[in-house]
């Protein structure tokens, strides 16, 4: 042997170019795992962070939910209230005596009140006297008889009929004209003659 060679470390041993990239490689994939088990383990623990943050979520929409519908009357009652108070200091008074238009006058205007406050909320009356039947917007009672009016016109209301933004709340009660006179026959056609 020469005297280079026995100075020279084995070759497993030298760093070169070469060994180095063999070496980082041979340590690549210990290194890469230990990263991908962090990042796997940072994910795990978002995902559970984001499944816990969507179950409070949805807990406190449901309970803010159940408190709407619990209270979503509030405003209109709270407005209501001033309406009931007029009517009891109305029932107060008697109705007979000296006072009694005044008492009659009182409770148009508690009416006039509750229309307005009605109206404000979106609440709008059905006209439905002297109008054609309408079964989307009435409910029949009765029907009487005359020869005054059209078949199917509405005679009288017997309870009013309200909806609420175009959709029916409840449909007017109503009395219904049934035309007396018989329906009048069209002529009938002249035979064709055969005369040919």
């Amino acid at each position: 042997m020469s005297d280079k060679e026995e100075m020279e470390p084995p070759q497993e041993s030298r760093l070169s170019p070469d060994n180095l990239s063999e070496f980082l490689e041979s340590m690549a994939p210990e290194s890469d795992a230990d990263a991908l088990r962090d990042e796997r383990d940072k994910l795990k623990d978002a995902l559970q962070r984001a499944q816990a943050d969507l179950v409070n979520y949805r807990r406190r929409r449901d309970t803010e939910r159940a408190e709407l519908v619990k209270y979503r009357s509030e405003s209109l009652l709270s407005r209501l209230l001033p309406v009931l108070d007029e009517f009891t200091l109305a029932l107060a008074q008697p109705a007979d005596g000296p006072s009694s238009d005044s008492w009659l006058e009182g409770f148009h205007l508690i009416n006039r009140k509750l229309n307005a406050l009605l109206e404000l909320e979106g609440v709008q009356q059905i006209d439905a006297l002297g109008n054609q039947f309408d079964p989307a917007e009435h409910e029949a009672i009765a029907q009487q008889p005359t020869a005054e009016k059209e078949d199917g016109e509405v005679l009288m209301v017997v309870r009013n009929g309200y909806k609420l933004h175009n959709r029916l709340l409840r449909p007017a009660q109503v009395i219904v004209a049934a035309n007396d006179a018989p329906p009048q026959a069209e002529p009938e056609p002249a035979p064709a003659s055969d005369n040919q």
